[in-house]
Parts: structure tokens; C-alpha cells; sequence
């Protein structure tokens, strides 16, 4: 994940919670996003 852009690992973060993907998934998703300091950028969605 650390290739990605901070564009494209947001935009990835909502597109798996819209498919219900895998909550761990997610959760690494959410771990790189709050490890690049972006959790200001994502809306909270249980």
C-alpha cells in the first residue's frame, strides 16, 4: 500500500466499505491511511 497515492488509498478505503469487503481489509486500509496522517480526510463509516 505504500505505492499508492494518498488519493488513490482514500478512494480505495471508501470503494471497500461500499463492496463490504473484508472487515480486516479495511482495517489495514484504515491503518495506512491513520500511518500517513490522512484520517482527517475520511469520513467515519462504521
Amino acid at each position: 500500500m505504500k505505492h499508492l497515492s494518498d488519493e488513490l488509498l482514500i478512494e480505495s478505503y471508501y470503494k471497500a466499505n461500499e463492496l463490504k469487503l473484508s472487515p480486516d481489509f479495511v482495517s489495514l486500509i484504515k491503518a495506512e491511511i491513520y500511518r500517513r496522517g490522512l484520517s482527517h480526510k475520511i469520513k467515519y463509516t462504521s
